[in-house]
Protein backbone atom coordinates (compact mmCIF):
# COMPACT_ATOMS: atom_id res chain seq x y z
CA UNK A 1 0.00 0.00 0.00
CA UNK A 2 1.20 3.43 -1.47
CA UNK A 3 1.92 5.79 1.94
CA UNK A 4 -0.91 8.53 2.59
CA UNK A 5 0.08 11.74 0.99
CA UNK A 6 -0.35 13.68 5.12
CA UNK A 7 0.13 11.83 8.46
CA UNK A 8 -1.93 14.17 11.16
CA UNK A 9 -0.44 13.33 14.73
CA UNK A 10 -3.17 14.00 17.01
CA UNK A 11 -2.54 13.85 20.77
CA UNK A 12 -6.32 12.85 22.99
CA UNK A 13 -5.36 15.45 25.30
CA UNK A 14 -9.26 16.17 25.20
CA UNK A 15 -10.14 18.53 28.30
CA UNK A 16 -12.77 20.74 27.01
CA UNK A 17 -14.40 17.64 25.03
CA UNK A 18 -13.78 18.75 21.63
CA UNK A 19 -11.83 15.66 20.08
CA UNK A 20 -14.64 14.14 18.76
CA UNK A 21 -15.46 17.32 16.41
CA UNK A 22 -11.77 17.52 15.30
CA UNK A 23 -11.76 13.91 14.34
CA UNK A 24 -15.27 14.22 12.49
CA UNK A 25 -13.53 16.73 10.81
CA UNK A 26 -10.85 14.80 9.37
CA UNK A 27 -12.75 11.61 8.72
CA UNK A 28 -14.74 13.93 6.34
CA UNK A 29 -12.32 15.21 4.20
CA UNK A 30 -12.87 15.21 0.75
CA UNK A 31 -9.35 14.05 -0.23
CA UNK A 32 -8.81 10.56 1.13
CA UNK A 33 -5.20 9.66 1.33
CA UNK A 34 -3.96 10.64 4.72
CA UNK A 35 -4.09 8.91 7.89
CA UNK A 36 -4.35 9.69 12.07
CA UNK A 37 -2.06 8.68 14.46
CA UNK A 38 -3.73 9.78 17.55
CA UNK A 39 -1.90 9.53 20.87
CA UNK A 40 -3.09 8.51 23.67
CA UNK A 41 -2.25 8.49 27.41
CA UNK A 42 -3.51 7.18 30.56
CA UNK A 43 -4.66 10.67 31.98
CA UNK A 44 -8.12 11.34 32.55
CA UNK A 45 -8.75 13.77 29.94
CA UNK A 46 -8.00 11.09 27.00
CA UNK A 47 -11.05 9.42 26.31
CA UNK A 48 -10.72 5.91 26.20
CA UNK A 49 -13.47 4.54 24.74
CA UNK A 50 -13.77 7.28 22.06
CA UNK A 51 -10.36 6.68 20.58
CA UNK A 52 -11.32 3.19 20.24
CA UNK A 53 -14.59 3.77 18.52
CA UNK A 54 -12.78 5.43 15.69
CA UNK A 55 -10.25 3.12 15.62
CA UNK A 56 -12.35 0.68 14.95
CA UNK A 57 -14.49 2.81 12.44
CA UNK A 58 -11.38 3.64 10.17
CA UNK A 59 -8.52 1.93 9.09
CA UNK A 60 -7.05 5.46 8.60
CA UNK A 61 -6.92 6.20 12.41
CA UNK A 62 -4.30 4.48 14.37
CA UNK A 63 -4.41 4.81 18.13
CA UNK A 64 -0.80 5.26 19.62
CA UNK A 65 -1.40 3.90 23.29
CA UNK A 66 1.57 5.31 25.51
CA UNK A 67 1.91 3.48 29.31
CA UNK A 68 2.32 7.00 31.33
CA UNK A 69 1.50 10.47 31.26
CA UNK A 70 3.25 12.62 29.19
CA UNK A 71 3.55 16.33 27.90
CA UNK A 72 2.72 17.37 24.39
CA UNK A 73 6.00 17.65 23.16
CA UNK A 74 7.31 14.00 23.92
CA UNK A 75 3.27 13.00 22.45
CA UNK A 76 4.01 14.82 18.92
CA UNK A 77 7.59 13.08 19.06
CA UNK A 78 5.70 9.62 19.59
CA UNK A 79 3.13 9.80 16.80
CA UNK A 80 5.97 11.33 14.33
CA UNK A 81 7.77 8.49 14.93
CA UNK A 82 5.45 6.14 13.73
CA UNK A 83 4.34 8.29 10.61
CA UNK A 84 3.87 6.91 7.02
CA UNK A 85 2.87 10.16 5.20
CA UNK A 86 4.93 12.48 3.17
CA UNK A 87 3.94 15.22 5.22
CA UNK A 88 2.62 15.77 9.02
CA UNK A 89 0.53 17.97 10.29
CA UNK A 90 0.50 18.42 13.96
CA UNK A 91 -3.54 19.30 15.78
CA UNK A 92 -4.75 18.98 18.84
CA UNK A 93 -8.21 18.17 19.54
CA UNK A 94 -9.84 21.77 19.66
CA UNK A 95 -9.12 22.35 16.26
CA UNK A 96 -11.31 21.68 13.70
CA UNK A 97 -10.65 21.61 9.41
CA UNK A 98 -13.22 22.39 6.56
CA UNK A 99 -13.71 19.49 4.57
CA UNK A 100 -11.89 20.71 1.34
CA UNK A 101 -8.68 21.08 3.52
CA UNK A 102 -6.70 18.36 2.09
CA UNK A 103 -8.15 18.56 -1.06
CA UNK A 104 -6.39 22.23 -1.33
CA UNK A 105 -3.16 21.30 0.58
CA UNK A 106 -3.04 18.26 -2.60
CA UNK A 107 -3.69 20.71 -5.16
CA UNK A 108 -1.02 23.26 -3.78
CA UNK A 109 1.67 20.53 -3.75
CA UNK A 110 1.10 19.09 -6.98
CA UNK A 111 2.02 23.23 -8.17
CA UNK A 112 4.88 23.22 -5.93
CA UNK A 113 6.40 19.88 -6.44
CA UNK A 114 8.23 18.83 -2.74
CA UNK A 115 8.79 21.55 -0.47
CA UNK A 116 10.19 21.33 2.89
CA UNK A 117 7.24 23.40 4.44
CA UNK A 118 3.43 24.10 3.34
CA UNK A 119 2.22 27.17 5.19
CA UNK A 120 -1.55 28.37 5.20
CA UNK A 121 -3.86 30.06 6.78
CA UNK A 122 -6.27 29.74 9.92
CA UNK A 123 -8.83 31.15 11.70
CA UNK A 124 -10.29 31.81 15.44
CA UNK A 125 -13.40 30.73 16.81
CA UNK A 126 -14.48 32.86 19.53
CA UNK A 127 -17.54 33.79 21.09
CA UNK A 128 -19.22 32.85 17.61
CA UNK A 129 -17.54 34.66 15.68
CA UNK A 130 -14.76 33.84 13.44
CA UNK A 131 -11.22 36.04 13.84
CA UNK A 132 -8.41 35.64 11.29
CA UNK A 133 -5.08 33.97 12.31
CA UNK A 134 -2.45 36.93 12.64
CA UNK A 135 -0.17 35.54 9.92
CA UNK A 136 -3.18 36.43 7.38
CA UNK A 137 -1.82 39.28 5.51
CA UNK A 138 1.83 37.85 5.60
CA UNK A 139 0.80 34.36 3.51
CA UNK A 140 -0.94 36.56 1.46
CA UNK A 141 2.15 38.68 0.64
CA UNK A 142 4.60 35.95 -0.01
CA UNK A 143 3.08 35.49 -3.12
CA UNK A 144 2.69 32.03 -5.32
CA UNK A 145 6.32 31.07 -5.69
CA UNK A 146 8.52 28.28 -3.78
CA UNK A 147 10.79 30.45 -1.78
CA UNK A 148 13.58 30.46 0.81
CA UNK A 149 13.71 31.64 4.31
CA UNK A 150 16.07 34.16 3.31
CA UNK A 151 13.95 35.66 0.28
CA UNK A 152 10.63 36.22 3.16
CA UNK A 153 11.91 36.64 6.13
CA UNK A 154 9.31 38.26 7.82
CA UNK A 155 7.97 35.23 8.21
CA UNK A 156 9.49 34.84 11.20
CA UNK A 157 7.27 37.52 12.18
CA UNK A 158 4.45 35.33 12.60
CA UNK A 159 3.38 33.42 15.60
CA UNK A 160 5.31 30.12 15.84
CA UNK A 161 2.17 27.48 15.78
CA UNK A 162 2.27 23.37 14.28
CA UNK A 163 -0.97 23.39 13.08
CA UNK A 164 -0.70 26.16 10.53
CA UNK A 165 2.01 23.83 8.40
CA UNK A 166 2.80 21.13 6.98
CA UNK A 167 5.90 19.33 8.00
CA UNK A 168 8.04 17.29 4.99
CA UNK A 169 8.76 14.17 6.82
CA UNK A 170 12.65 13.48 7.56
CA UNK A 171 12.93 17.10 8.67
CA UNK A 172 10.64 17.09 11.81
CA UNK A 173 12.26 19.05 14.52
CA UNK A 174 12.19 17.72 18.41
CA UNK A 175 9.61 19.03 20.15
CA UNK A 176 10.84 19.46 23.44
CA UNK A 177 8.12 18.99 27.03
CA UNK A 178 7.14 21.68 28.79
CA UNK A 179 4.74 24.47 27.41
CA UNK A 180 5.23 26.62 24.83
CA UNK A 181 6.70 23.42 22.98
CA UNK A 182 5.83 24.55 19.48
CA UNK A 183 8.10 27.92 19.55
CA UNK A 184 11.45 26.16 18.63
CA UNK A 185 10.47 23.57 16.54
CA UNK A 186 8.89 25.74 14.08
CA UNK A 187 11.30 27.90 13.68
CA UNK A 188 13.78 25.07 13.56
CA UNK A 189 11.58 23.97 11.02
CA UNK A 190 11.50 27.16 9.05
CA UNK A 191 15.66 27.85 9.50
CA UNK A 192 16.36 24.16 8.08
CA UNK A 193 13.98 24.52 5.27
CA UNK A 194 15.50 25.19 1.33
CA UNK A 195 11.91 24.92 -0.34
CA UNK A 196 8.72 26.93 1.95
CA UNK A 197 5.09 27.59 -0.30
CA UNK A 198 2.12 28.93 0.84
CA UNK A 199 -1.37 27.66 0.35
CA UNK A 200 -3.11 31.06 0.75
CA UNK A 201 -6.53 30.19 2.34
CA UNK A 202 -7.84 29.19 5.71
CA UNK A 203 -7.19 25.70 6.66
CA UNK A 204 -7.77 25.15 10.40
CA UNK A 205 -10.11 26.94 12.89
CA UNK A 206 -8.92 26.49 16.50
CA UNK A 207 -11.34 27.13 19.45
CA UNK A 208 -9.18 28.36 22.15
CA UNK A 209 -7.73 31.06 23.27
CA UNK A 210 -4.51 29.73 24.33
CA UNK A 211 -2.63 26.61 24.96
CA UNK A 212 -3.99 24.10 27.29
CA UNK A 213 -1.45 21.41 28.49
CA UNK A 214 -1.72 18.00 30.09
CA UNK A 215 -0.37 17.30 33.54
CA UNK A 216 1.92 14.96 32.08
CA UNK A 217 4.34 18.20 31.20
CA UNK A 218 5.95 18.18 34.57
CA UNK A 219 7.46 21.05 35.92
CA UNK A 220 6.25 23.17 32.88
CA UNK A 221 5.56 26.85 33.80
CA UNK A 222 4.48 30.25 31.44
CA UNK A 223 8.71 30.36 31.61
CA UNK A 224 9.57 28.07 29.66
CA UNK A 225 8.85 30.47 26.71
CA UNK A 226 12.24 31.98 27.32
CA UNK A 227 14.11 28.84 26.78
CA UNK A 228 12.45 28.21 23.57
CA UNK A 229 13.11 31.60 22.44
CA UNK A 230 16.61 31.00 23.72
CA UNK A 231 16.89 27.70 21.61
CA UNK A 232 16.30 29.66 18.54
CA UNK A 233 17.86 32.44 18.88
CA UNK A 234 21.06 29.87 19.92
CA UNK A 235 20.15 28.21 16.17
CA UNK A 236 20.23 31.56 14.02
CA UNK A 237 23.55 32.69 15.70
CA UNK A 238 24.90 28.86 14.83
CA UNK A 239 23.89 29.53 11.02
CA UNK A 240 27.14 29.01 8.88
CA UNK A 241 29.65 31.74 7.20
CA UNK A 242 27.39 31.18 4.47
CA UNK A 243 24.20 32.23 6.03
CA UNK A 244 24.91 35.09 7.63
CA UNK A 245 22.48 37.41 5.04
CA UNK A 246 19.65 35.22 6.55
CA UNK A 247 20.51 35.62 10.12
CA UNK A 248 20.62 39.24 9.41
CA UNK A 249 17.21 39.40 7.76
CA UNK A 250 15.13 37.19 10.07
CA UNK A 251 16.75 38.86 13.11
CA UNK A 252 14.70 41.54 13.87
CA UNK A 253 11.81 39.96 12.35
CA UNK A 254 11.75 37.22 15.16
CA UNK A 255 12.90 39.85 17.49
CA UNK A 256 9.79 41.45 17.54
CA UNK A 257 7.87 37.97 17.20
CA UNK A 258 9.59 37.30 20.82
CA UNK A 259 8.52 40.74 22.27
CA UNK A 260 5.11 40.17 20.99
CA UNK A 261 4.99 36.70 22.55
CA UNK A 262 6.17 37.66 25.88
CA UNK A 263 4.16 40.78 26.34
CA UNK A 264 0.96 38.57 24.94
CA UNK A 265 1.76 36.00 27.78
CA UNK A 266 2.03 38.64 30.34
CA UNK A 267 -1.47 40.54 29.53
CA UNK A 268 -3.18 37.11 29.11
CA UNK A 269 -5.57 36.43 32.38
CA UNK A 270 -4.63 33.34 34.74
CA UNK A 271 -1.18 32.92 32.89
CA UNK A 272 0.85 34.09 35.47
CA UNK A 273 -0.13 34.36 39.33
CA UNK A 274 0.38 38.29 40.67
CA UNK A 275 4.19 37.36 42.80
CA UNK A 276 5.11 36.16 39.29
CA UNK A 277 4.69 39.23 37.08
CA UNK A 278 7.56 41.10 38.12
CA UNK A 279 9.82 38.16 37.83
CA UNK A 280 8.46 37.41 34.42
CA UNK A 281 8.93 41.23 33.57
CA UNK A 282 12.71 41.18 34.11
CA UNK A 283 13.41 37.94 32.18
CA UNK A 284 11.65 39.71 28.73
CA UNK A 285 13.46 42.68 30.09
CA UNK A 286 16.61 41.11 29.87
CA UNK A 287 15.71 38.85 26.53
CA UNK A 288 15.04 42.13 25.25
CA UNK A 289 18.85 43.73 26.31
CA UNK A 290 20.50 40.26 25.04
CA UNK A 291 18.57 40.17 21.45
CA UNK A 292 18.07 43.15 20.46
CA UNK A 293 19.34 43.44 16.75
CA UNK A 294 21.52 46.86 16.10
CA UNK A 295 19.49 49.42 14.39
CA UNK A 296 16.07 47.79 15.68
CA UNK A 297 13.62 50.13 15.07
CA UNK A 298 10.69 49.53 17.50
CA UNK A 299 6.94 49.38 16.18
CA UNK A 300 4.84 52.32 16.02
CA UNK A 301 1.89 53.36 18.83
CA UNK A 302 0.85 51.97 21.43
CA UNK A 303 2.85 48.58 20.87
CA UNK A 304 5.68 50.75 20.94
CA UNK A 305 5.31 52.37 24.27
CA UNK A 306 4.93 48.68 25.67
CA UNK A 307 8.24 47.93 24.32
CA UNK A 308 9.47 50.94 25.43
CA UNK A 309 8.82 50.26 28.80
CA UNK A 310 10.01 46.69 28.35
CA UNK A 311 13.50 47.79 26.74
CA UNK A 312 13.67 49.83 29.97
CA UNK A 313 12.55 47.45 32.43
CA UNK A 314 10.02 49.61 33.68
CA UNK A 315 7.83 47.24 35.49
CA UNK A 316 6.11 49.71 37.75
CA UNK A 317 5.45 51.91 35.15
CA UNK A 318 3.74 49.27 32.63
CA UNK A 319 1.51 47.96 35.35
CA UNK A 320 0.12 51.72 36.12
CA UNK A 321 0.02 52.43 32.60
CA UNK A 322 -1.96 49.34 32.00
CA UNK A 323 -4.24 50.27 35.24
CA UNK A 324 -4.78 53.20 33.95
CA UNK A 325 -6.22 52.27 30.55
CA UNK A 326 -8.27 49.64 32.30
CA UNK A 327 -10.23 52.36 35.09
CA UNK A 328 -10.36 54.56 31.76
CA UNK A 329 -12.07 51.78 30.09
CA UNK A 330 -14.82 51.67 32.64
CA UNK A 331 -16.04 55.15 32.56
Amino acid sequence: MAPPLITVVLPAYDEQGQLKECLDSLLGQSFPEFEVIVVQTPSEHCPERLVEAYELRDARVRVLRLDAETGIGRARMAGAAHARGEYLLFLDADHLLPEDAFEAMEARLAETGEVDVLLFGHNREYRGKLWPGNAAELLAAAGPAVFSPAEHPELFGAPPLAWDRLMRSGTIPAFPDGFYEEVSAVHRSLLGATRVAVLDRECVTIRRRHTLHPAGSEGATHFDVFDRYESTFELLDAQPAEAEPVTATVRPHLFTRMIRHYLFVFDLPGCLTRAERPQFFQRAAEHYKRFLPSGYRRPEGREGIKFSLLASNSYATFEVAKFSRLAGGRR
